[in-house]
């Protein structure tokens, strides 16, 4: 019954402000008009070739990579405050979609440099709009504040309070992992210190984003996951987990998959991963690991809706195509929070099916990104 429960209080959660991760990968947008794709298959995004386009009069880069952006913005901050980096991100995120795949990370460094930058005054960090880029910032600093505590156990619980809203807790549960070092069991027992479990379950959302796709580019960060275990069972270590933990885990888990299998040079992988989940069938994880697939899918191309719809359509059975169309609603709708939102994915998408489900679809959390 735990794994329904994490479904009825993400469902419930749907319309609030969410939150976002990527793979370090630097991504460049599609610059090239996408042939027709059979039914139901997705279109292969053609490689362009020839000069690399010039510099804006800005002197801001033609594309920006993940570096370029990050660079800046921690520079725009340096000189003013994390407000006025922030706004600007936001800004270069709308105008420019592609940048969503890596905005959020850079949005968490933003975090942590804040509170060192005002010496863990969290009411001052967080005295910034921080919704940017699904509230990257706000996770950072939560983060930052747990690494530095020296009573963490404590402090998790007074951090988000009184107010104790889904966003700020998710960055609690990437926090729990900086802390445990990685360690699930360890994690796992510190977001145990919430008193309910649908805190508990929003906790656990972070602490695996954070296992299975961790956006800080440092060693101690990158996954801990056990090559061997992982030959004997692709979905480790979900269906190990608590009841309560699962459905978190089997959703994050497709990250870790795509970005082993370079997604970003191999794009077939989208459909592969939803075969991939099928190995959650035999403990109940397939469903939860296919609307993953569908909100990565969404995430990493953002730009192109429609391609998107047409990954989902490539499962083989209905219930995955359901599941993995929820996904891309349920990230779309954590990215885009404006009144609408929804419908204009759904009016994007031209497979017939696909576009039905969106329409019906409910999302899953604001705190799923």
């Amino acid at each position: 019954m735990q794994p329904r429960l994490f479904a009825i209080i993400t469902a419930f959660l749907l319309g609030a402000l969410g939150l976002g991760a990527v793979a370090v990968t630097q991504w460049t947008p599609q610059t090239t008009v996408q042939a027709a794709a059979p039914a139901g298959q997705p279109v292969p995004a053609a490689q362009v070739s020839g000069p690399a386009a010039s510099p804006s009069p800005t002197g801001d880069p033609a594309v920006w990579t993940r570096s370029t952006l990050r660079n800046k913005l921690m520079a725009k901050m340096e000189a003013t405050d994390p407000g006025v980096a922030l706004a600007e991100l936001d800004a270069i995120s709308k105008k420019l979609p592609y940048t969503v795949r890596f905005c959020h990370p850079i949005a968490h460094e933003l975090g942590h440099t804040a509170v060192k930058r005002y010496h863990a005054d969290f009411q001052k960090v967080i005295s910034f709009p921080h919704e940017t880029c699904a509230a990257g910032y706000l996770h950072g600093a939560v983060e930052e504040m747990l690494n530095a505590s020296t009573n963490p156990e404590e402090d998790l619980l007074k951090l988000c309070a009184p107010a104790n809203k889904g966003p700020c807790i998710h960055g609690v549960g990437h926090g729990t992992m900086f802390v445990a070092k990685q360690d699930v069991a360890k994690a796992r027992a510190l977001c145990n210190k919430f008193p309910t479990d649908s805190r508990k379950i929003t906790c656990s959302e972070g602490l695996f984003m954070q296992l299975f796709g961790p956006d800080e580019e440092d060693e101690k960060a990158k996954a801990n996951l056990d090559p061997a275990a992982l030959a004997k069972d692709p979905l480790y270590p979900c269906k190990d987990q608590p009841a309560l933990f699962q459905s978190a885990c089997f959703f994050y888990a497709p990250t870790f998959y795509l970005s082993s299998h370079d997604y970003a040079n191999h794009e077939n992988v989208f459909a592969d991963a939803l075969k991939w989940c099928l190995n959650g069938q035999a403990s109940g994880g397939a469903n939860d690991c296919s609307r993953g697939v569908g909100s990565r899918t969404m995430k990493y191309n953002l730009d192109r809706e429609d391609w998107a719809g047409n990954v989902c359509a490539t499962a083989a059975d209905s219930w995955q195509r359901k599941a993995c169309t929820q996904g891309l609603m349920s990230y779309y709708t954590v990215n885009y929070t404006e009144n609408g939102a929804g419908a204009r994915l759904c009016s994007k998408i031209t497979n017939k099916e696909i576009a039905g489900y969106c329409r019906s679809a409910g999302g899953l959390s604001s705190t799923l990104d």
